[in-house]
């Protein structure tokens, strides 16, 4: 009896030991008000418009130095164009956006972004952030419809500081954005379904 209450004793400190030691810890990350969404859009002449959104966030979540789950949100409100030469064509061109035209901002405030997966990148394919040593899967929503979405990504964890930083680009028709993509426009009145994006976020743990 003694020997099997000394094994079991035994058994409990192992636990306990790999509980406290071997299993890490999970900490919230929130991202602060550097962190941005660049984006840019292109006619099929070439020309394009460009500027931001904001992200936010209080949901990253990074265990053992890596990111392994989270969402963040780019509220439309937060829209800004970066290039046309006065605020009256700025404004113009960002009403236009929020529009039904395209993102529909009574109906659908915010465009979400919640992560699926995080794994291990080497590549060095055209257009990825120089450094990226991450992919990250996740689901993409806007319109109301979710889309999973794939991009390399360079992600640092430094103590209670989180940045990570990529280049990609989404389809907007996939969500059913499709204005001015009929077939037949003029090239100058035709506006490509591709938008790029410049992620840019940083933060420190809750």
């Amino acid at each position: 009896m003694k020997k099997q209450f000394l094994s079991l004793l035994t058994l409990a400190t192992l636990f306990t030991a790999c509980t406290d030691h071997d299993v890490p810890s999970s900490q919230n990350y929130h991202l602060d008000e550097t962190s941005v969404a660049e984006w840019k859009g292109y006619l099929k002449t070439g020309y394009f418009n460009e500027g931001s959104l904001e992200v936010e966030s209080n949901s990253l979540v990074i265990e053992g130095g890596k990111v392994k789950s989270g969402s963040f949100t780019l509220p439309l409100a937060s829209i800004v164009n970066f290039n046309l030469p006065t605020d009256e064509l700025k404004h113009q061109l960002v009403h236009h956006l929020q529009s039904g035209d395209f993102f529909n901002m009574a109906l659908h405030p915010n465009v979400t972004f919640e992560i699926m997966s995080v794994s291990p990148y080497s590549g060095s394919e055209p257009g990825v952030i120089s450094g990226a040593n991450y992919q990250v899967t996740g689901h993409l929503t806007l319109l109301g419809k979710s889309n999973p979405v794939t991009f390399p990504a360079r992600i640092e964890v430094t103590g209670d500081s989180f940045k990570l930083e990529a280049l990609t680009q989404f389809d907007r028709t996939l969500w059913g954005m499709n204005y001015a993509t009929e077939p037949g426009l003029p090239d100058e009145a035709s506006i490509k379904p591709g938008i790029d994006v410049h992620l840019k976020l940083s933060g420190k743990k809750i």
